[in-house]
This record gives structure tokens, C-alpha cells and sequence, in this order.
């Protein structure tokens, strides 16, 4: 008579990558953010999986939580999983759709950079599918569906350009401006996320005063505003690059201070020549620079 004893409950996978998640990144609501839930489903999934182990993962303590030496011990080996598990996801999305290519980028990047570039692309490689996401942070290319990141960064790894910011402005305005202590008479623009953007480059002309204007969230909403005569803005060279080119924006200074990162293309997995993806980086970074829309 054949025996079929209960078999042992697994551990729950939601639970474990919850745990992992939350222990590499110090964080209940880091790791919320980044598996798209609650940081109150995170907590509930970590005390399913020390109820079920049981064995305490984390110490909780008045300034957030602490892995335990059992959680220290196991992290590396599930970080370690679950990076392969997400590199073979994202394998077999390229397999299933090899033509395929899915962007993630800032959205000034996506607006002002890489919109004005798609038309050549889409001329070069029409069989090519190019799909973009705009995010304000860097993704996990190891965990996330995306095939390549185009992020200002200070790795140079993947650079295709410094980033040089310079004051732009309508033209009209500009005449108005003829020494940087000008620019404390008129409307500073400045961009709620790079706000130092004015600190970096009027030190660097040796001014003290402190700009005013109005604060914009998105920066590319900024850039249209100082297109539509509303101030001066600090330029972020290969984002004001096509209103130069057409004229619709000027530097009025010639001083241009390069910041001490880069814009940067790159992918967290090799990229096999010919495939959708190397195509599409090879070409952005080999022709994008010379690919804007007149």
C-alpha cells in the first residue's frame, strides 16, 4: 500500500522576497516602493515568514529595523536568487519579443533628450519596437523589465556625455542680460529636483546673490516656460540642445559649468550583437548626438 505523507509546506515566495528586498535596502517602505505595495504588506509578509520559520529576521527598533544575524547570513544567498530569477525573466521577455526595446529614463530625458532622437531611430531600424518609461529614479535592472537605463550618473560606465549647464533664455530676454549680476533682475527658473543647478553655476561666476523665480517639478515644463519668455533657466546642455539649434532659446553668458556626473546609457545584462537592444544603444550612442530633429 503506497505511503503519501504530507509534504512540508514550502516558503512562501512573496514572503521571501519581501524579506530580501527589505534587508538589502534598510528599509520596510524602500522595499515597498520598490515591489509596488504597502509598506504594511511588506511588514505582514516578513511576519508571515518569521512566523512560519520560526525565527526572528529583523530587529525592530525606534529608528526603523536591523537584521538579525540569521538574516544577515541568509541575504546574500537570496539576493543572489532572486537577481538570477529576474535576469532570466527579463531573458525570456527578450526571447518572446526579440524585437522588442524597453527604455527607462528620466522624464526631461525622455521629453527633451530622447523624443527628438526616436523619428531617426525609427528611420533606421523600422523593424525595431521601442517602448519608454519615465522614472525619477534609476531602476534595478537585475529585478525590472527594462532592457536599457539612460540616467544622469556619476559611474562612467555607459557615458555618452558630460552634463554642462549653462542660464538659457528666450532671445528677447537675453538682451536684457548682459553681466551675470543681471540675472538677479529677472525671473530665475529653476527645477524642483536639480535645485542646485543656480548654486553650481553662479558660484562658478562668482555671484552670491540668491535667484528668484518660480520652482517647476518637471523640467521640461521649465524649459517651455523660459521658451515662452516666463524667465531664465539653468540649461542642462544636452536637454536645451534642439531649442539652441532652432534658436528658440540662447545662453546669454558663455560660462558653462560641467557637473561631476554623466548622462549615461547602459543595461545590466550583456547585450548580443545584433539583438534589438544593442542595436538601439549602439545607435544612441554612436548617432544620437547628431540625431536631433531640426
Amino acid at each position: 500500500m503506497p505511503v503519501t505523507p504530507p509534504r512540508p509546506k514550502d516558503l512562501p515566495l512573496t514572503a521571501l522576497r519581501a524579506f530580501e528586498a527589505a534587508a538589502r535596502l534598510g528599509s520596510f517602505a524602500l522595499a515597498a516602493a520598490e515591489l509596488g505595495v504597502t509598506a504594511g504588506a511588506i511588514t505582514a509578509h516578513v511576519k508571515t515568514l518569521e512566523a512560519t520559520l520560526g525565527a526572528t529576521l529583523f530587529q525592530r527598533t525606534p529608528r526603523g529595523v536591523r537584521l538579525t544575524a540569521l538574516g544577515q547570513t541568509a541575504l546574500p544567498g537570496f539576493t543572489e536568487a532572486f537577481d538570477a530569477l529576474g535576469q532570466a525573466a527579463q531573458s525570456l521577455r527578450s526571447a518572446a519579443a526579440p524585437r522588442r526595446v524597453h527604455i527607462a529614463t528620466l522624464p526631461a530625458i525622455a521629453q527633451l533628450w530622447l523624443s527628438p532622437r526616436l523619428p531617426a531611430l525609427r528611420a533606421a531600424a523600422p523593424d525595431i519596437e521601442i517602448s519608454i518609461t519615465a522614472l525619477e529614479h534609476p531602476p534595478n535592472l537585475k529585478r525590472t523589465p527594462y532592457d536599457l537605463s539612460l540616467f544622469y550618473g556619476a559611474d562612467p560606465q555607459g557615458m555618452l556625455s558630460e552634463d554642462v549647464i549653462f542660464p538659457v533664455c528666450a532671445p528677447a530676454l537675453a538682451r536684457r542680460l548682459k553681466h551675470p549680476a543681471d540675472l538677479a533682475t529677472v525671473p530665475c527658473l529653476s527645477d524642483a529636483v536639480w535645485s542646485d543647478d543656480w548654486a553650481h553655476w553662479l558660484g562658478a561666476a562668482g555671484e552670491t546673490f540668491v535667484p528668484r523665480g518660480p520652482v517647476f517639478s518637471l523640467y521640461a515644463l521649465a524649459v517651455e516656460e523660459t521658451v515662452n519668455g516666463a524667465g531664465v533657466l539653468v540649461g542642462h546642455a544636452d536637454l536645451v540642445a534642439g531649442h539652441l539649434k532652432r534658436g528658440t532659446l540662447v545662453a546669454p553668458f558663455a560660462l558653462g559649468v560641467t557637473l561631476p556626473r554623466h548622462l549615461r546609457l547602459w543595461s545590466e545584462r550583456p547585450l548580443p550583437a545584433g539583438s534589438a537592444a544593442r542595436r538601439t544603444a549602439d545607435w544612441l550612442r554612436t548617432l544620437g548626438t547628431a540625431a536631433l530633429t531640426p
